[in-house]
């Protein structure tokens, strides 16, 4: 809750420090003392619009800082802090500071760490309600109603969201899946076809290597015939040089032994023998490796042009053909798994779409349930408020399915009437500026038991009404700020009674400055002010006695 709240030099408050403390607080004071300025400098603390109309005349800044202290930190809080990296311990109380500078410009920090005003608009949302007569937030507002209902049925909200969440996932993944498989199914006649050729082409790894080269060496042959024809015709036949070598080396053989001269010239013979045979055989496979057939050129030719033709169509090596067809086989092996998990995702997303259903439709049927309890609450709040006439529903309405979400398949508003036999309208529209803040109380307490922001601000409900209709306002304003933490600014001495603290608000002129002061007051005190906002200017003893009576019955 708000323990404390210090501001310096903001319109009429030069400096001013407030101490808090829980159930009713009221803020009293003549029209125009400056209530108006204590809720502006808490805004600002809170992240409303910085504006440098509200720095008082003749200084260049002002600060405002609201202090909060729990017995458990709010959830919401708690996620907001550490969204920032933002440490609390627990049991810290929470320092909000803005500072204001003439140019308009402004810095925030919370617990001493720089912030930006997004963030206090967030903290706000947990910490603090603020309900007038002109608000356009909070209650009236119809994107909060849902929750609200939600908090006073007390749904299975998070059950509705992690099915929603699982559907949306599983449904996302049906669709890259069904994308996917789309794209494959396109392609796949295409990869069928070029399976289809490369299967009866039946490429081997190696294979354009050796067609280059026997096509390189039949062109060889084609260009050495003549001169390979005329070795062959001096190497063969009986008058060839090696068959003259080996009859040679036949009538040397019959001598060698004469002389060791001859020997050795038998030996050298038998060498050139020897290396006449093999050249004689590395000749004739020669001839037979660059021998010129023109339809074998002309069969690896044909070959080498067609492995070459579909290596540039797959734009890749002749030798990874091979490769590119066991990569089409797998993407179409993988086309037919993939209908087969689309099947798969298909049900899976089938079925959470149901366990989303089943859970959004309980939710539906527990806000109803709940709805009704709660108009039947509110009606019982509205005639003690001087609003017999009027009617109160919570409209509950089924929303297509394309426009279902984590919250579930409704959209929730609270509607009024204020008149017999009149059409419902949205609250804000529908009451006037009194009847909008006694709606407000009523709604705000049938809610009581949902909870909600850790202080309430209730700013002027009781304007325009009095007698039994403010002190039911003041007994409800009591009985919602037991156990928690309310602040109420009123013109009502009903309501004024019923304040565990009361403080008063005054202007002071000195010369031609005029402050803004405030002060806590005690029991004799409260009861001069209550005195006074019964008797105006001029306090009689009736006035006093009516307020002791007042205070003895609150």
């Amino acid at each position: 809750m708000l323990t404390a709240l210090s501001i310096r030099n903001i319109v009429l408050i030069e400096a001013l420090e407030l101490t808090f403390g829980g159930g009713l607080g009221v803020l009293t004071g003549e029209t125009g003392a400056g209530k108006s300025i204590l809720l502006d400098a808490l805004g600002l603390a809170l992240g409303e619009r910085a504006e440098s109309g509200l720095i008082r005349a003749g200084c260049d800044q002002a600060s405002v800082t609201a202090t909060f202290e729990f017995d458990r930190l709010p959830a919401g809080v708690g996620m907001a802090l550490e969204e920032a990296g933002i440490e609390i311990e627990p049991g810290e109380p929470l320092l909000i500071r803005r500072r204001l500078r003439a140019d308009g410009q402004s810095k925030a920090f919370v617990n001493d760490q720089p912030v930006g005003a997004a963030l206090l608009r967030e903290l706000a949302r947990h910490l603090v309600e603020v309900h007038g007569q002109h608000d356009d937030r909070g209650l009236t507002n119809p994107r909060g109603h849902r929750a609200l209902l939600d908090r006073y049925a007390r749904g299975d909200v998070a059950a509705v969201e992690a099915a929603w969440r699982d559907w949306r996932a599983a449904d996302e993944a049906l669709t890259d899946a069904r994308t996917a498989e789309q794209r494959s199914s396109d392609d796949r006649d295409l990869w069928l076809a070029h399976l289809e050729e490369l299967t009866a082409l039946a490429p081997v790894a190696g294979e354009e290597e050796e067609l280059a080269s026997a096509r390189s060496d039949m062109q060889k042959g084609e260009r050495l015939s003549g001169d390979l024809a005329e070795l062959r015709h001096l190497w063969a036949g009986s008058d060839s040089a090696l068959a003259s070598l080996r009859s040679a080396a036949r009538r040397l053989d019959r001598i060698a032994t004469e002389h060791p001269l001859l020997s050795e010239a038998l030996a050298a013979l038998d060498r050139s023998v020897i290396e006449a045979g093999e050249a004689e055989d590395k000749l004739a496979r020669a001839a037979e490796a660059l021998t010129h057939d023109p339809e074998r050129l002309d069969r690896i030719e044909t070959r080498l042009f067609e492995l070459r033709a579909v290596a540039r169509k797959h734009a890749v090596p002749v030798d990874s053909l091979p490769h590119t067809a066991r990569e089409l086989r797998a993407a179409l092996d993988a086309v037919a798994a993939g209908e087969e998990h689309v099947a798969a995702l298909e049900l899976a997303a089938n079925a959470a779409h149901q366990i989303y259903r089943a859970h959004a439709e309980a939710l539906h049927a527990n806000r109803v349930t709940a709805a009704m309890r709660l108009d039947a609450a509110v009606a019982e709040e509205l005639a003690p408020l001087k609003l017999d006439a009027a009617r109160f529903r919570t409209a509950i309405s089924e929303l297509p399915e394309e426009r279902w979400g984590p919250h579930g398949i409704d959209t929730v508003e609270f509607l009024i009437a204020t008149n017999p036999g009149a059409e419902f309208g949205a609250l804000a529209r529908i009451a006037s500026g009194g009847e909008l803040s006694r709606f407000i109380l009523a709604l705000k307490v049938a809610l009581a038991e949902a909870g909600g922001a850790a202080t309430v601000i209730f700013d002027e409900i009781d304007r325009g009404v009095g007698g039994a209709v403010a002190s039911a306002i003041g007994e409800r304003l009591a009985r919602l700020a037991s156990g928690g933490q309310l602040l109420v600014v009123t013109h009502s001495p009903q309501v004024a009674a019923r304040g565990e603290i009361h403080y008063v608000i005054a202007k002071s002129s000195e010369g031609m400055v005029t402050r803004t002061g405030v002060a806590r007051l005690d029991p004799a005190g409260r009861k001069e002010e209550i005195a006074r906002m019964l008797s105006g200017a001029e306090i009689t003893s009736e006035a006093r006695a009516q307020a002791d009576r007042l205070l003895e019955n609150a």
